[in-house]
């Protein structure tokens, strides 16, 4: 607490006045410091509600993906076994031919696969690391 020494007509009028210059240049100093945190906080809440519909936006594009995938596996399941009937009826040279067809059918559904897993691992991981980007600029104020 500060003190201030006595003059003849009370406290030392130039101590008081330098006191309370100092006080207002420190509390304004605290209050622009404090608006400019205010408009960082605004600034850090907009980039937050953008990375949040990011991150929606890519949660709706795996899930769509994942649809798709299952969706072209049954296809080609279905298309497979199809494949295979018409093969019994019409003879064994047909049977080899829809044979080897039904196995490029699998390879490609299982490379589809592994592509969905892929682009869903790299969509995750994008999105942790954004989150981790934003965790890091909020642990800075």
């Amino acid at each position: 607490m500060k003190k201030f020494s006595t003059s003849l007509f009370g406290f030392n009028k130039p101590e008081v006045r330098d006191f309370v210059k100092e006080y207002t240049l420190e509390y304004e100093n605290m209050l622009n410091k404090l608006k400019n945190q205010d408009l960082e906080i605004e600034k850090l809440k907009t980039s937050l509600t953008k990375y949040q519909n990011l991150e929606e936006t890519l949660n709706k594009t795996i899930l769509i993906a994942e649809d798709t995938s299952s969706q072209i596996k049954r296809l080609a399941r279905e298309e497979g076994k199809n494949i295979v009937d018409e093969a019994k009826k019409n003879g064994s040279r047909i049977i080899n031919d829809a044979l080897i067809k039904a196995n490029e059918i699998e390879r490609d559904a299982e490379e589809l696969q592994r592509r969905v897993v892929n682009f869903k691992r790299k969509f995750q991981q994008a999105i942790e690391t954004e989150i981790e980007v934003i965790n890091e600029i909020a642990d800075k104020y």
